[in-house]
């Protein structure tokens, strides 16, 4: 039988954000951004082990707790340049691990909000697909594509348009030889339609964020102190 890995890309510096350390220890609701997401995959009886890829030069890692989340949790000092290379590094690095028809789920370390609805839909939905599947939300703005000068150049029909989130779930073997191929990638899915596939889009929501700008930290945390009352 197939088992579920998630492995969380934790290896860039998040310069857009600002400040003196990666965003993916920002403390959001008191902890590290990345550790809310971490403790959802930990906790999902769905999920047999969680691997964080840390750039081999991490220093601030250790100075956090996290035995709290269990044995399932691993570093794998390895990341890359980019996120497809410290996502191919850490497919390397479990090789030993992971089969080929295993599923791997490729989550951002600053993405904290992922709710374990979310991750059970995805594994329910994308576990007996041929390709494998991402988390999505379509796309509800008027879209415009700026011109050169920075002016609205034209609009861009929204239909059939989906922004893509994570968890990514594919199986380990494909995806390894997606990266392989290709790396010039903006996302696991990306990489998969390099070699001809189609991955599943799986219906999630808004508040499955990607924190990308500082302004983006107060959202994030109100999500999550909400969940943490309720």
């Amino acid at each position: 039988m197939s088992r579920n890995f998630a492995l969380v890309p934790a290896a860039g510096t998040g310069t857009r954000m600002g400040g003196d350390q990666p965003k993916q220890y920002h403390l959001l609701a008191g902890r590290p951004m990345i550790r809310h997401a971490l403790e959802v995959l930990c906790a999902s009886p769905r999920i047999q082990r969680v691997f964080v890829v840390l750039a081999e030069g991490d220093d601030i890692w250790e100075r956090f707790d996290w035995s709290g989340l269990g044995a399932k949790l691993s570093n794998l000092r390895c990341g890359g340049a980019t996120r497809a290379d410290s996502v191919l590094n850490g497919l390397m690095a479990i090789s030993a691990v992971a089969k080929a028809d295993d599923w791997m789920l490729v989550h951002d370390a600053a993405r904290p909000c992922l709710s374990p609805a979310q991750l059970d839909g995805l594994i329910e939905q994308v576990g007996n697909d041929e390709t494998g599947g991402i988390l999505a939300v379509p796309v509800a703005d008027t879209l415009k594509r700026a011109g050169p000068d920075g002016r609205v150049e034209t609009t861009v029909s929204r239909e059939r348009l989906w922004q893509a989130q994570t968890p990514q779930m594919f199986r380990y073997g494909l995806l390894y030889e997606a990266l392989s191929h290709s790396r010039v990638v903006t996302d696991e899915a990306n990489a998969m339609e390099t070699l001809g596939h189609r991955p599943l889009l799986v219906a999630a929501d808004a508040s499955n964020l990607k924190v990308t700008w500082p302004s983006d930290l107060a959202l994030a945390e109100r999500i999550l102190l909400e969940r943490m009352e309720a």
